[in-house]
């Protein structure tokens, strides 16, 4: 099977998408799979209007034609509905060949806290988007609930992991945080408008506040809110030991589609806080003990008010968060990447040898 891979959102930008997709590729490479990319690398590119670190291809239709006509693939999967993701699944419709789909990100809401224009107006976009996509890989329960009642119920679960070798509890801590006074309450994440992170920067809480990440609200931020230590955005063995650093991890995102940073954060040890939204209450259950494998305590805690969650979550052991965390590998979540490609490649051949 020849798969080809076609994303607006690719290195360097540094989101949980592109992490997601990285990793996964790294996985399948390792495995001895061959994947072909159709990335913003390949064309000019633009920064995205509010967001100049994500840019976004070109008129790249003719472009992505040719590149798949030369590759040939027997299935697509396409990670994104930008530029290049509409003009993947336009090749793919007009060659007839089959496509996944994934949703990554409430494009809807993130255009609707940006644009001030309701979120229902672009669901029909997604709906139209995704309608002739083979399965539309999704990373939780809840948000497959969500897509069907919205028409979009031909989902499969694609979890997401976490470099076991990297997030663990055991291993610095960071200095800039190790003085703070007590406790400490971490973010780390794209700081912007849509990560909703006011709600956790206002929150009445004791102890010293701390953002990791970058984006266009970071400035506005600083300004706003002087006694929030901000320090940029980390990577690797830094970010690990930030995450240790930590008392308590705050995931204040009402639109997040998971939150990979919740089980990083986890996987060091971390209590997390956070809204029982889709993502956290995917990973954490409303009890805190987890939903795939349950846990006999909590691993951080979920409500409604956030500085309740903060409190509940600073009682919690980091033994108990650092359970929940290590059970995601990107091997367990590339199983089920595999899967749902396989079987909607061999669907399409069912349905063309019926068709015949």
């Amino acid at each position: 099977m020849r798969l080809t891979l076609a994303t607006d959102a690719w290195l360097p930008q540094v989101n949980g998408v592109v992490r997601s997709l990285a990793a996964t590729l790294d996985e399948l490479q390792r495995r001895g799979h061959e994947v072909d990319r159709v990335t913003p690398e390949h064309f000019l590119t633009l920064p995205m209007p509010g967001y100049a670190s994500i840019r976004l291809a070109m008129a790249p239709r003719f472009g992505v034609r040719r590149m798949l006509d030369r590759t040939r693939p027997d299935i697509v999967h396409i990670a994104t509905e930008g530029p290049i993701g509409w003009a993947a699944r336009g090749w793919c419709l007009s060659r007839g060949v089959p496509f996944t789909s994934a949703f990554h990100t409430r494009f809807p809401e993130y255009a609707a806290v940006r644009t001030g224009i309701s979120a229902e107006r672009f669901w029909p976009i997604m709906q139209r988007f995704h309608a002739p996509s083979r399965a539309v890989l999704v990373s939780t329960c809840s948000f497959a609930r969500e897509l069907a009642s919205r028409g979009i119920s031909h989902t499969r679960r694609w979890s997401r992991g976490i470099d076991q070798q990297l997030f663990t509890p055991q291993g610095a801590r960071h200095p800039a945080m190790r003085a703070l006074p007590g406790p400490v309450l971490l973010n780390v994440g794209r700081v912007a408008p849509e990560k909703n992170l006011e709600a956790f920067l206002d929150a009445d809480v004791t102890g010293s506040k701390v953002v990791v990440g970058d984006g266009p609200a970071l400035e506005s931020l600083r300004r706003r809110y002087p006694h929030v230590h901000f320090l940029g955005a980390l990577s690797g063995e830094e970010l690990a030991s930030a995450y240790r650093a930590a008392d308590c991890f705050v995931f204040p995102s009402l639109t997040d589609t998971f939150g990979l940073v919740v089980i990083e954060a986890l996987a060091c040890g971390t209590p997390v806080a956070a809204f029982p939204v889709t993502g956290p209450v995917d990973i954490l259950g409303r009890d805190g003990c987890g939903v795939e494998a349950r846990l006999p305590r909590p691993a951080g805690a979920v409500d409604d008010s956030l500085a309740c969650a903060i409190a509940r979550a600073l009682t919690v052991s980091r033994e108990d968060a650092a359970l929940l965390g290590e059970l995601y590998s990107w091997e367990r979540a590339t199983d089920q990447f595999l899967s749902a490609i396989s079987t909607a490649a061999d669907d399409a051949e069912r349905d063309l040898l019926s068709a015949a």
